[in-house]
């Protein structure tokens, strides 16, 4: 048997940024994804955000990849939101998302930073974020382009 446990903080958007993710609809969807990925064997340590995007602290299981995992979640999580009829347009969350890998110091860190997600977007804009995490990780979308 393997025994794995990598923690991800996984972040994505509604699509567009809209923000659908209002007050209660916002807490009966992330409760739904807890309820979701504990059904699918995934484990969401912490779930937050604010009403265009999510920040999920979770570990990874051995035999899925971020990308099935996160597709597992946000997929279902919008055929649930739009079979309930939560909004009253069509939800689709945006294709892209960011995910990092973290030791296991910095967990208690980023679960911090990911329940206070209010506060802190009072200060910072989803898109500014976004960017920060992509210049602080060295990420781009052109990473192939110094091989070229």
């Amino acid at each position: 048997m393997s025994f794995v446990k990598i923690w991800i903080h996984a972040v994505w958007g509604t699509k567009n940024h809209s923000p659908f993710l209002r007050d209660t609809t916002r807490v009966a969807v992330f409760k739904h994804i807890r309820e979701n990925a504990i059904s699918k064997g995934l484990h969401i340590d912490f779930i937050n955000g604010v009403h265009d995007h999510v920040h999920v602290l979770m570990t990874l299981n051995a035999d899925l990849s971020v990308s099935k995992t996160l597709n597992l979640i946000k997929g279902e999580a919008s055929h649930w939101i739009n079979e309930q009829k939560l909004i009253p347009q069509k939800f689709e969350w945006a294709d892209e998302y960011f995910a990092a890998s973290l030791s296991f110091s910095r967990v208690p860190t980023v679960r911090n930073y990911i329940r206070n997600q209010q506060n802190h977007h009072k200060k910072e804009t989803f898109e500014e974020e976004y960017q920060r995490f992509i210049r602080e990780l060295n990420l781009s979308t052109n990473e192939n382009k110094d091989s070229e």
